[in-house]
């Protein structure tokens, strides 16, 4: 039986960067915002980001199994015959994908002791899914290629 996603790329010594490159991902997402709406995310991220240093990265590694776990579906049923590379496999589903993931932080949020963190996501999530959306592109190619990493 082939290893989960989260047996192959969520486990040292590949995870530690997993999750850095998952934050410069976040960063260039953010960063790459424009216009009014693009002005509040940054604005909610500036805000995030200094209730404590690595507070972004920290959630990244809560989330990880989680969002891993989400992407194993996926994963599976390219291995199972999907055509091209699974970063087209998963673009093409990318609506899909967003959804599966924003579950795993809605959850999270959900539970979050951090009064302002929750009242922010929950005042920004219903732009959230065309965030991720926008993301899966450049998510796909950083999974694919720490999957590749971890053949070697």
């Amino acid at each position: 039986m082939s290893q989960t996603l989260v047996e192959r790329i969520g486990v040292a010594p590949y995870r530690e960067q997993v999750i850095a490159d998952c934050c410069t991902l976040i960063d260039a997402q953010v960063k790459a915002k424009s216009g009014l709406s693009g002005m509040a995310i940054k604005g909610v991220y500036a805000t995030v980001k200094t209730f404590k240093k690595g507070f972004v990265p920290s959630v990244v590694n809560a989330l990880l199994d989680d969002w891993l776990g989400k992407l194993q579906p996926y994963h599976d049923k390219w291995k199972a015959g999907g055509s091209g590379t699974l970063p087209e496999f998963l673009i093409a589903r990318s609506d899909d994908v967003a959804e599966d993931l924003l579950t795993v932080t809605d959850a999270r949020a959900a539970k979050s002791e951090h009064g302002t963190v929750k009242k922010l996501y929950e005042k920004n999530r219903g732009s959230a899914k065309k965030n991720v959306v926008e993301a899966v592109p450049e998510l796909a190619k950083l999974i694919d290629k720490h999957l590749t990493a971890s053949d070697t």
